[in-house]
């Protein structure tokens, strides 16, 4: 982990001190460190409004944006994405330096001025506020296979820039010949993803002529359990060895997905 990082982690259980106001989730050479800050903001009405937001800092921020989640017992899940995609325009604007503290009192802050905007999702049911990462009843975890990536820049690009349209977090995974997708969330967005993967031209042929993806198959879809690990964000991810690929599964609450849909795939 970077010095600034590191000073910047310090800083934050610092200045984050009362009950409950700061709590390390994870921390990870691989993954980066994963916390949760627990603030309060002013709403429309003057009340405080509590928040519950949840930082993930891959191995390469600040040169990289942060994956950010929101909670709150008072705001619809609308609400909560609209605030997440203004911190997240917000963070782009504060690229390559430490930014979370900055992050927290610019919402502090400006609460009542993005509550104001209409929301950007469609449900008026309330965020849930508690100890720990809530599973959304409209979660879906989908673990897809590719046979093959020819123009192998060009289709993670692609891969990325789809995931973060539609919001969706899991890991694109590489093991020798074996390329896993794993995606969480909305399910209406996964079927998205998976439209854009089988209609658009993201490969190339054998002779090198753009082409679509034929070879592609669902192993599994199911809703996210209590078990399964929320992802936080979306990562490109290399594993040298099934042991190191088995523990990321295992990790995310998967293992009974490893064990009878990918340990097949090294047979």
């Amino acid at each position: 982990m970077a010095e600034p990082v590191q000073e910047e982690l310090a800083a934050l259980a610092a200045i984050f001190c009362g009950p409950r106001e700061w709590e390390v989730l994870s921390r990870s050479e691989k993954d980066g460190t994963v916390f949760r800050i627990y603030t309060k903001a002013e709403g429309l009405t003057d009340a405080d409004i509590p928040l519950e937001l949840v930082f993930h800092l891959p191995v390469n921020y600040p040169l990289c944006l942060p994956g950010i989640s929101v909670n709150s017992e008072r705001l619809t899940r609308g609400q909560c994405v609209t605030v997440k995609e203004k911190l997240l325009k917000q963070a782009e604007k504060l690229l390559p330096e430490p930014m979370v503290h900055e992050l927290v009192l610019w919402i502090q802050q400006n609460l009542r001025h993005v509550l104001n905007q209409p929301e950007t999702g469609s449900s008026s049911e309330k965020c849930t506020f508690s100890g720990s990462m809530a599973v959304d009843d409209g979660l879906w975890v989908t673990l897809l296979h590719l046979d093959h990536m020819r123009a192998r820049t060009k289709y993670i690009r692609t891969v990325e820039k789809w995931a973060s349209d539609l919001r969706l977090t899991g890991r694109l995974m590489f093991l020798g010949k074996i390329i896993l997708i794993l995606l969480q969330g909305d399910r209406n967005s996964i079927k998205e993803y998976l439209v854009l993967q089988k209609t658009s031209k993201v490969d190339v042929d054998s002779s090198g002529k753009k082409c679509k993806e034929k070879m592609i198959s669902v192993l599994f879809e199911t809703k996210v359990q209590t078990e399964h690990k929320r992802f936080l964000a979306f990562e490109v991810k290399e594993y040298s060895t099934l042991d190191e690929l088995q523990k990321e599964f295992e990790t995310a609450g998967l293992k009974k997905l490893f064990s009878e849909f990918v340990v097949g795939l090294v047979k």
